[in-house]
């Protein structure tokens, strides 16, 4: 009887935009909590009669409380916007809430069980060997996030009206990592080449550059926020990384290298963000104790070339590391000590440099693998199915794009598809930025932004998609807006006044 209390959630779901408006981040909590209770009633045994009356009389109450969805007059009828914030609340789940032990005591994340992976993979093998390919699992819970979306297809989800602003603070000198701060629609960092990091607000109008953090004295390889946006990370090629405090701009403190060498990317443990990992030109991943300033015991572990790109799989318990030599490495890490143990090695092709990693449990609801995007210099963009506990990686598909040389990125667009497939955006040399429906067997590409002047490196999706952010290899950063139904969205201003008129800067 897992479908109903499935339907029971997704009524819970469509309603949850309306409960403390004021406070986003209760609704959030609320509905992770009735999904664990409801999981472990579906386990009592009760009876299906009983089951089905519960969830008509919880539609009726909530009907009653908060007005009918169906009736013109009701919170539903004000707006796409309110149905996006439903949309994103439910899916902050999606990491978490397939095993109720994901959720220690105090409402913190413990990893996953180490079959986790292994069984959820043979389950999906399961399903795909049985459906025809490009269509989705035909599940209840599908269609209910298919009604709440409106059933609009990934093409006019992705559909963008033009650029809402464009930064050019660092012109002439290569973005490598753009990125919205976590669950925010409108701060913004960027590093550049030039050994500052800017943060950014884009409302309210105009948008603005808040601050510029100054203190490496060499590029700004990568960039990392805490989860609660509260501290920055960063790694520079002048063998530091530093700590931020995002509200004022300072430099909380300085930690060296230990192997003396450029530090080219880092990541935060996502359950511990007392704890960084971060790779470098001598082939080395080091976990770092942010706190002390040092190397975490046990916390190494040697590549076969430049530590290019990191990522955590959200539970925080697989760390997948790629260098300049064509390799993927998974490591299990300890989540009491911060020790690594590698696990598997996966060539991805020798000798073409793997510039980034994104890990994602599920890549839509109705096709719920887990999966790695990676990043190659090989004109295409890799997507892969992780297979088992110790990170074992599968070719699932791949994409073309225009990647020889540069340090391009991509990403999995933050909210899960309430539609048939779900969407990966990733920069490419051919100046353009590429959104590819992974679930489409033919002509993948759902759109293309034209607008840069030199190849995209980075993209970042803001927490509910309305906004993306994209860099490149001149400096700019361009930030685009979501086309809204109903609403004629103005282009920006033309490009090269825009050039022309720098943003402003508070110091």
């Amino acid at each position: 009887m897992a479908a109903v209390w499935q339907q029971v959630l997704a009524v819970d779901a469509r309603y949850n935009a309306y409960r403390t408006p004021t406070f986003p981040q209760f609704r959030t909590q609320y509905i992770r909590r009735r999904s664990q209770l409801l999981r472990e009633n579906a386990k009592a045994g009760h009876p299906p009669a009983l089951r089905r009356q519960y969830l008509r009389l919880r539609g009726q109450l909530l009907g009653q409380r908060y007005g009918p969805l169906s009736e013109p007059g009701s919170a539903r009828a004000y707006s796409n916007s309110i149905v996006r914030s439903s949309r994103t609340t439910l899916d902050r789940m999606e990491d978490f809430e397939d095993d109720p032990r994901a959720l220690g005591a105090r409402g913190h994340r413990r990893s996953i069980s180490r079959g986790s992976y292994q069984l959820q993979a043979q389950m999906n093998r399961a399903v795909y060997e049985d459906r025809p390919p490009g269509s989705v699992v035909p599940t209840s819970a599908a269609e209910a996030s298919r009604a709440m979306a409106g059933d609009t297809s990934l093409s006019e989800n992705y559909a963008f009206a033009g650029m809402y602003h464009v930064f050019d603070q660092h012109v002439d000198e290569a973005v490598p990592r753009v990125r919205f701060a976590n669950d925010d629609r409108h701060r913004l960092a960027c590093c550049s080449l030039d050994g500052s990091i800017s943060l950014c607000q884009l409302v309210p109008a105009p948008p603005t550059v808040l601050r510029v953090l100054r203190g490496h004295t060499r590029g700004v390889s990568d960039f990392a926020w805490s989860l609660s946006n509260d501290i920055l990370v960063s790694t520079s090629l002048d063998a530091t990384m530093r700590i931020w405090a995002s509200e004022d701009g300072r430099c909380i403190r300085e930690i060296p290298d230990p192997d003396g060498a450029e530090l080219l990317c880092c990541t935060f443990q996502p359950v511990n963000n007392n704890l960084t990992v971060v790779g470098n030109a001598k082939h080395n991943v080091h976990v770092m104790n942010i706190s002390t300033g040092k190397k975490v015991k046990g916390g190494s572990s040697k590549l076969t070339g430049r530590v290019l790109a990191l990522s955590f799989d959200a539970p925080g318990r697989l760390l997948w590391a790629g260098d300049d030599r064509g390799s993927v490495f998974s490591f299990l890490f300890d989540m009491a000590t911060g020790k690594l143990t590698k696990a598997k090695r996966l060539v991805v092709h020798e000798g073409s440099p793997v510039t980034s990693i994104s890990a994602r449990s599920w890549v839509s609801r109705e096709a719920r693998d887990p999966s790695l995007l990676i990043n190659a210099c090989l004109n295409k963009l890799l997507l892969y199915r992780v297979v088992d506990n110790e990170g074992t990686l599968q070719l699932k598909r791949s994409f073309p794009i225009e990647q020889s040389s540069h340090p391009v990125r991509s990403i999995f667009c933050p909210l899960m598809s309430f539609r048939q497939g779900a969407c990966v955006v990733t920069g490419s040399e051919d100046m353009c930025v590429h959104f590819f429906d992974v679930e489409r067997a033919a002509k993948a590409a759902v759109n293309k932004l034209q607008g840069h002047s030199a190849p995209v490196l980075d993209v970042s999706f803001n927490c509910d998609e309305s906004l993306l952010a994209s860099s490149d290899a001149s400096g700019m950063v361009i930030v685009w807006r979501r086309e809204q139904k109903g609403r004629q969205t103005p282009y920006c201003k033309d490009i090269s006044r825009i050039r022309m008129e720098r943003p402003v800067v508070r110091n």
